[in-house]
């Protein structure tokens, strides 16, 4: 064989793929039953990753670069890849650079365009190894003609997808005519390596024919591509010639071994045109490349062949001979074929992300949980809103404290075990100490996110002054077309922050309303008994007992409706649906998750006795309250009057007991909110943070470019820039940075102690849900998975993404007690949120300074 080409390597930098990839995977599977570390994971494919860029100069085994393409289509599967927002810089392949220094290259955060350019130094390294082997063993001649054709079909397929993976102009390695000649070329290498193999088996001479014939139909079409006005100069200055050659090499070998055919037939006229024309072709190829061995023997094969014909037919045959245009073609026996790329390549090695459900799956399982959630929700709150109203009915009717005995003019059993219950909880100093809390975390999640809306502010600013002084050579896509999701879903941030200050309005509001009636509560028995009025005279004996059994009996049914929905609302919680093996395999078999008739099927069967049960609890309770009413009527004329004023304070005092209940849920809740919406909103800043890196590396490799473009008098246009598809949650992770202090925000300190201690902010446990933890709370109980906002498909190449967990908000529909008969204290006015003041020597935090980023490069 004549001298075999091989591509040169796309050469890539060093980039930080661990932090970036760690952080989307946790904010896309944080909701996942399987909330795994991946950081080892990680690890290995950061090493596998940088033996793959920098051991092919080591010509080193394909299995390095086989590793870490498969690892990064198994992640690309399970992620979406256009949310990754590492830099990846690529070199041009061809580029020779210049005195100036550097290399043309293109810098894209995308993982598909990295997996693109491991394919590019996969198919390259193929033919360096092909090249490299030896011709004198089969296994050799089998192996290169595999690893040609299987470059051929790796360019081919980067020739179809490199643009739907880049959508944008590409370095000239990776331009489609570019690839195009470079298939061509690697499948008429293989047919040469399988041409050399006929000859080498000493195969029957027309099959050895056909085989050449095809070699230089695919020669000379690389030859057509490689000489392409606008390729020519990516190419060494050999290749040309070298293929040019081999061109005229096998039209040579093919004439030769078709004129056996003809001497076989006894054509002796035409056996010597087409040894004319081998003798012809084969000294044309001898001239322009160093022959092989192989080479040479047939040119003196050719060359005495023919004057061995022409003198038989002088003497004997005489034989007229044909001109050569009017021979037969020979025909062609096309056996090297472009092998499409495999879906594994490793031979060996596990899948690094098996645990990772593909992406379609995991968001028909958020979308299934979210399905879920809000139907059991629903359900808890028709139970929450019965109990409260139950709970309002009873404390305005002073049950059952009017059907307790207390000598001597005691309090009632129930309003002192009401009582022991709110001391044992803190009373009023923890219900303050809660409502301290909240204003803390109010302004920590503001402040984050102010700082990630000032991060985009300043980046697009950057962007705009830099436009305005280059010009139309400013070719970078602009950064408000960029920046439209993270705008939009920064909006959805602060529009659930307001929702949540509307919350915590209603939440002090009733404070205000019972805080009072908890402080009596909170006191010593003693406190709490000279708080209340003097009963009134006794009625004569007996003349009520009817009516407080009948109460008394009422009241037991009350308990036993409470009890009952405290167990249908633990069994509630407690319904799981796991669609996840059924979601696989209707993604194996369709291709497609149809999640909405899936878990409509599977929740419908799950949830519906739990749903009967609560229907019926609600509608027996509306037959029990109108019992109720009617036996205090009685109980109220058997003893002849209305309600004292001992029984308007005892029924203050038990909705008072209520309303703690109520307030400790409603506070925990809110706690646990803020805590969940500052891991989202670091997560929305982290990925603000690491868009803003993505497009600094960009901005400083183009001002790179525009640099050596003036100063190479513009040998090369710049290449356009990459156009960040729309960022997903990763983070390049915060450095280290000063410690708290005058002039630091709180978002800095918080963001720095939660880089150190690698953890999420402590979340309060959940308050139980009793019979008075009230009705559906102003907070949620759960993030939830918020659809995609999809737009025409194909009307631009960066593709939104799910960023926001929509936070369940029943603010505008908050259920509040409804105490009757005007028993409850009337609304105190509303007092806003008086933030606590500075201490000595720790002045309030203040917003952090222009310019700040918690998130310098490491």
């Amino acid at each position: 064989m004549a001298e075999l080409l091989f591509v040169p390597f796309k050469k890539s930098s060093d980039v930080d793929i661990v932090k970036p990839l760690r952080n989307l995977i946790q904010s896309t599977y944080n909701t996942s039953e399987h909330n795994e570390d991946y950081t080892e994971a990680l690890n290995e494919l950061s090493r596998l990753r940088a033996n793959a860029v920098w051991k092919v100069f080591e010509k080193s085994s394909l299995e390095v670069i086989y590793s870490y393409y498969d690892q990064l289509v198994s992640l690309e599967s399970k992620i979406p890849p256009q949310e990754v927002q590492i830099p990846f810089k690529w070199k041009d392949a061809f580029d020779k650079g210049s005195i100036f220094g550097g290399r043309m290259s293109l810098t894209i955060s995308s993982l598909a365009y990295e997996r693109m350019c491991i394919l590019f130094n996969m198919a390259a390294m193929q033919s360096t190894v092909a090249s490299q082997q030896p011709i004198d063993t089969e296994e050799s001649l089998k192996l290169a003609a595999k690893l040609f054709q299987q470059a051929a079909g790796i360019f081919a397929y980067l020739k179809a997808n490199i643009m739907m993976a880049v959508h944008q102009e590409t370095t000239p390695d990776l331009n489609p005519e570019t690839l195009d000649a470079l298939s061509k070329l690697m499948l008429a290498q293989a047919q040469e390596v399988i041409a050399y193999k006929c000859i080498k088996d000493e195969m029957k001479e027309s099959m050895v024919a056909k085989v050449c014939a095809q070699c230089e139909e695919l020669y000379t079409d690389a030859l057509r591509a490689l000489q392409k006005e606008q390729l020519k100069p990516l190419w060494d200055r050999e290749w040309p010639s070298i293929v040019s050659a081999k061109q005229s090499a096998f039209r040579g070998l093919a004439q030769l071994y078709q004129a056996h055919a003809a001497r076989a037939a006894r054509a002796v006229g035409e056996e010597i045109a087409r040894l004319t024309l081998a003798d012809e072709q084969l000294r044309r190829a001898q001239a322009r490349i160093v022959a092989p061995g192989y080479l040479q023997e047939h040119v003196a094969r050719a060359a005495r062949q023919l004057a061995a014909a022409v003198k038989d037919n002088d003497f004997i045959y005489h034989e007229r001979v044909p001109d050569a245009a009017a021979l037969e073609p020979v025909a062609r026996a096309p056996i090297a074929k472009a092998l499409p790329p495999q879906e594994r390549w490793s031979a060996g090695g596990k899948d690094l992300f098996a645990a990772l459900v593909p992406m379609a799956v995991h968001q028909a399982l958020q979308t299934s949980a979210a399905r879920r959630t809000e139907l059991v929700t629903a359900e808890i709150n028709k139970l929450r809103e019965a109990t409260q109203l139950l709970n309002s009915v009873l404390a305005s009717l002073n049950l059952p404290a009017c059907v307790e005995s207390a000598p001597g003019g005691d309090l009632p059993d129930s309003i002192r075990g009401k009582a022991a219950s709110v001391r044992g909880a803190g009373g009023l100093a923890e219900l303050t100490r809660l409502m301290a809390e909240l204003p803390e975390l109010l302004q920590r999640n503001k402040d984050i996110l102010d700082e990630a809306e000032r991060m985009l502010r300043e980046e697009a600013e950057a962007d705009a002054a830099l436009r305005s002084q280059f010009g139309a050579r400013w070719t970078r896509t602009e950064s408000a077309k960029l920046t439209e999701a993270f705008r939009a879903n920064a909006d959805k941030y602060r529009q659930i922050i307001d929702n949540a200050i509307r919350a915590d309005n209603i939440v002090q509001q009733k404070f205000q309303q019972h805080k009072e009636n908890i402080a009596m509560l909170s006191g010593s028995e003693g406190e709490l008994s000279a708080g209340v009025p003097e009963a009134p005279d006794a009625p004569a004996p007996g003349s009520d007992a009817a009516a407080v059994q009948q109460l008394r009996q009422l009241m037991e049914a009350v308990e036993t409706v409470k009890a009952e929905r405290d167990a249908i609302e633990a069994e509630l919680k407690d319904t799981t649906v796991d669609l996840r093996e059924r979601f696989l395999a209707a993604l194996a078999a369709d291709g497609a998750v149809d999640e909405p008739a899936l878990s409509a099927a599977a929740l419908g069967a799950a949830l519906a006795p739990l749903q009967r049960q609560t229907a019926e609890s609600v509608a027996r309770q509306d037959e029990l309250l109108a019992r109720l009413q009617a036996a205090h009527a009685a109980l109220l004329a058997a003893r002849g009057g209305g309600a004292s004023g001992r029984d308007a304070a005892l029924g203050r005092l038990a909705a008072a007991a209520d309303a703690f209940q109520e307030l400790t849920a409603n506070l925990n809740e809110g706690i646990k909110f803020y805590n969940d919406l500052t891991q989202l909103l670091v997560a929305f800043q982290n990925k603000v943070s690491d868009f803003c890196f993505a497009r600094k590396t960009e901005k400083d490799e183009l001002l790179k470019d525009l640099t050596q473009e003036a100063s190479r008098g513009s040998v090369r246009p710049a290449p356009a820039p990459p156009q960040h598809h729309d960022a997903p949650e990763v983070s390049a992770g915060p450095a280290p940075g000063p410690g708290p202090g005058p002039g630091r925000s709180l978002t800095a300190a918080l963001l720095q102690a939660g880089a150190a201690r690698k953890e999420p902010p402590p979340r309060p446990p959940p308050p139980s849900a009793g019979a008075g933890a009230g009705p559906a709370l102003p907070y949620p109980t759960q993030p939830q998975g918020m659809p995609v906002p999809f737009g025409a498909v194909g009307a631009a190449p960066y593709p939104y993404y799910a960023p926001v967990p929509a936070l369940y908000n029943p603010y505008a529909t908050l259920p509040y007690p409804h105490h009757a008969h005007g028993r409850m204290p009337p609304p105190q006015p509303y007092q806003p949120y008086q933030y606590p003041a500075p201490q000595p020597g720790q002045p309030y935090p203040q917003p952090p300074p222009a310019g700040y980023n918690p998130y310098p490069q490491q």
